[in-house]
């Protein structure tokens, strides 16, 4: 396809940039603990300037030391200069553009509780009885002073965009609402009088940096969940404002994290792609100001026709370049089909980031994210012939990492398709594209000329015919059988078998298991069912599921009027009911069918491993094989493995 806008120059003020795409502030964790810029901040940004990205953004960047968490990067002193300069000077170096999101945090600066939350009214701490204090006319001045100054020092650091972040819940859209402003002095009331503290700022900006540098500001297209919140036109009214003060471009989000919008924030798999497009398109036909669609946008051809129906100037291409940091450059020649997509899927953006276990975010698509030189190619001196055994995910990224390394691997799948459990976990409702990717990369890995044999199941004998000098095992897991009395009858089942359509539900139904798995199954049959009932013996479901997919699958289930019971321990399956100890009352839920999502075990492979090891033949254990988890691990032991045979 050819790109008549997406890679097209845009002028904005005195800058320049080479094509529409942005990448946005995104929350890494790569900061030091003192919210310096590392090396490891620089190169995940150098990657994404070198795959074709016309402008590259920090992530957000304090403006004021009071309020400046640790971990998060800041430009409140003059002393983060030099590190924000080597950042911008890479980038620069690299072909690209550098943007700073000046950022005052807020509620979010909760994380760090030796840092001052500057919020515009009083607000009850839940659970405690203290209530946090309202700002201050000296601290809003101070605030107000703390951006301009900022801006300064994003001159002298090189920055050639500057972002105020006026959305999400952070300060200035706090100031900007009527959900958390009640004040009535100047700064409350009104949109006029809510919208002062923010053109203060923006006004603060635009006087400390030069007249031909362009001012971008983040805004929430509106207020969602949030009772008398924002709406639209008082966004476009207030976008009017910040045009005269000095704004240039608006970079249209949505979502705050004070209610379940906060899944507008980070917008997983469940959202459709481009969710937030027709607000961007109608901000800018209404205010006339130069404007940027953002959420899920993870396709040039999608991008482009955003461009093309004039529905934005820019686009915001985000965590499709954390999964492919050379999106840019695959489109611009022709080669889409090698993209390696975002899904959608948070489990190494979001999760990874509210995460106390993972030191900074990754992707499934792309463990290099953050280890970026560590991971670079390195080709084998002494190439190697290595059996994979398993066409799912885990297998794929082993067969294509050793392909790039110079190996020769041989890809044997047992069934009669690629993609594995990936592909089947895509037939749940929403998931569809999970389901393309897993196909797509079993597509990738035959363009790439890897041998790769269907319907090969891997025994001793195959490993005797093919001679390897190693062997991965990447044979995924296997449905826990039920071990209560019924669990051999006619009508009970098991969740591959229904979202793989060799079972089909009618009347009513229960759900054994309420996590991921089990919630997703309820959601897949109930449309064929007069009712659906999850059981789940934990307090609680979905404690395997990130947050914001949670708050999804929820709130579809919740729509599906899917019952679901927890504290709950199923003892017992008959003929037409199933029999449920709920903290210590033994009751019976009627049912015509039974399906079972209590996890998966890994598969049987002492066969193999026997006979390797009498062999010789060094084995290594990725994915569900070696212990059923998500397909996050599965990916990144692939790398593991991968970077260890020499």
């Amino acid at each position: 396809m050819s790109y008549k806008y997406l890679f097209n120059p845009i002028k904005i003020r005195g800058l320049e940039l080479k094509n529409r795409i942005v990448f946005p502030a995104m929350g890494t964790k790569m900061a030091t603990e003192d919210k310096f810029v590392t090396k490891q901040l620089i190169d995940y940004q150098a990657e994404r300037v070198k795959g074709g990205c016309g402008l590259n953004f920090t992530e957000v960047c304090s403006v004021y030391s009071k309020a400046a968490p640790k971990k998060f990067l800041a430009i409140s002193e003059d002393k983060y200069i030099p590190g924000l300069k080597e950042l911008t000077d890479a980038i620069h170096e690299n072909g690209g553009k550098a943007g700073v999101q000046l950022w005052l945090g807020g509620l979010a600066v909760g994380s760090d509780q030796t840092q001052m939350i500057i919020i515009p009214s009083p607000m009850p701490v839940p659970g405690t009885e203290y209530t946090l204090p309202e700002a201050s006319l000296d601290t809003i001045k101070e605030a107000v002073e703390a951006f301009g100054e900022a801006a300064r020092r994003a001159v002298e650091a090189g920055f050639d965009v500057i972002e105020f972040h006026a959305g999400h819940n952070y300060t200035p859209h706090s100031f900007l609402s009527p959900y958390f402003n009640r004040r009535t002095d100047e700064y409350g009331g009104e949109l006029k009088n809510r919208a002062r503290f923010l053109i203060e700022c923006i006004e603060a900006i635009r006087k400390n940096i030069p007249e031909d540098m362009p001012l971008f500001m983040r805004i929430d297209a509106h207020d969602d969940y949030l009772e008398g919140g924002l709406t639209i036109e008082e966004i476009i009214e207030f976008c009017k404002m910040a045009g005269m003060a000095g704004v240039d471009v608006l970079d249209v989000s949505r979502g705050n994290f004070s209610s379940a919008a906060i899944k507008y924030e980070v917008p997983p798999i469940d959202l459709p792609r481009g969710f937030n497009v027709e607000n961007a398109a109608r901000i800018r036909r209404e205010t006339g100001m130069l404007t940027i669609a953002v959420g899920r946008i993870n396709d040039p051809h999608q991008a482009e026709d955003i461009l093309t129906e004039e529905k934005a100037d820019m686009v915001v291409i985000g965590r499709a370049q954390l999964a492919d940091p050379e999106f840019c450059n695959k489109a611009m020649a022709g080669k889409e089909y090698s993209i390696v997509r975002c899904i959608g899927c948070n489990q190494g953006c979001y999760d990874g980031f509210v995460s106390t276990e993972m030191p900074f975010i990754t992707c499934l698509r792309n463990p290099a994210l953050g280890r970026e030189e560590e991971y670079r190619v390195v080709m084998t001196a002494t190439p190697k012939k290595v059996l994979v055994a398993g066409g799912g995910v885990a297998g794929l990224e082993a067969a294509m990492q050793l392909k790039k390394r110079g190996h020769v691997p041989v890809l044997c799948e047992a069934s009669s398709s690629l993609g594995g459990q990936f592909a089947l976990a895509g037939e749940a409702p929403r998931k569809a594209e999970m389901k393309e990717a897993a196909l797509a990369m079993g597509a990738q890995a035959v363009r790439e000329g890897i041998d790769i044999r269907l319907n090969t199941l891997v025994t001793p004998e195959l490993i005797g015919e093919i001679k390897p000098d190693e062997v991965i095992i990447a044979i995924g897991s296997m449905p826990i059988k039920l071990q209560i009395s019924g669990a051999n009858l006619p009508h009970v089942t098991n969740s591959h078998d229904v979202l793989a359509g060799k079972q089909k539900i009618s009347g009513k139904a229960v759900v054994i298991g309420g996590g991921l798995v089990g919630l997703e199954v309820a959601e897949y049959i109930h449309k064929n069912t007069d009712n659906v009932t999850i059981v789940e013996m934990l307090d609680k479901l979905a404690k395997d599921l990130g947050d914001l997919r949670s708050i999804c699958v929820m709130e579809s289930l919740y729509a599906a009027g899917v019952k679901t019971i927890t504290n709950a321990k199923c003892i017992e399956i008959k003929e037409n009911a199933v029999v449920v100890d709920r903290m210590g009352n033994i009751e019976e839920i009627p049912c015509d069918y039974v399906v079972s999502a209590v996890g998966a075990k890994s598969r049987g492979f002492a066969d193999i491993r026997e006979y390797c090891s009498k062999e010789g033949i060094p084995v290594h254990i990725i994915g569900d094989a070696l212990r059923a988890r998500r397909a996050l691990n599965a990916v990144a032991e692939a790398n593991e493995v991968i970077r260890r045979i020499s």
